[in-house]
């Protein structure tokens, strides 16, 4: 008879860690963006210039040349998210925690194109709308256009 109870208590015991495995939350990635002065996509860039993330997830910015910062974009943030400044030549860290679009600008490099754009989650068509809709300088409108091609 105690055979057979020890015998169901191990099944029982690998169907509660299987249970446990699938409902806990997968880790928090970290990602690393670089602030360049020259990229694939020219000068003054984030590589990668388009990310995708998860709530929960940190977004390194490393300064791989001089002179750059990387801040939040207060017209393109997700509602009661935190922004984020980064110093200039200081490694920046976002941590997201709400889902939407996060506008990342070098602020010295801001006219000359130098932004990228965080996703975070799944995101509305409202939120991509309410993104186009930001005015930009040029050159920093048509990189962002290009990174908001990326949004699914």
């Amino acid at each position: 008879m105690e055979s057979d109870l020890t015998d169901l208590r191990i099944p029982a015991c690998l169907l509660t860690a299987a249970v446990l495995a699938f409902s806990l939350p997968a880790a928090a990635k970290e990602i690393v963006v670089q602030m360049k002065n020259q990229g694939a996509d020219g000068s003054m860039v984030f590589e990668p210039s388009y990310v995708k993330a998860a709530p929960g997830d940190t977004i390194r910015f490393k300064p791989t040349d001089a002179s750059h910062n990387a801040e939040t974009m207060a017209n393109m943030l997700p509602a009661g998210a935190t922004a984020m400044k980064g110093g200039m030549n200081k490694e920046a860290v976002l941590t997201v925690g709400k889902s939407g679009l996060y506008g990342i600008k070098c602020m010295p490099h801001y006219s000359m194109g130098m932004v990228a754009l965080v996703q975070v989650g799944k995101v509305t068509p409202a939120d991509i709308a309410a993104a186009k809709a930001v005015k930009l300088p040029p050159f920093a409108a048509k990189r962002m256009t290009a990174a908001l091609a990326k949004v699914k």
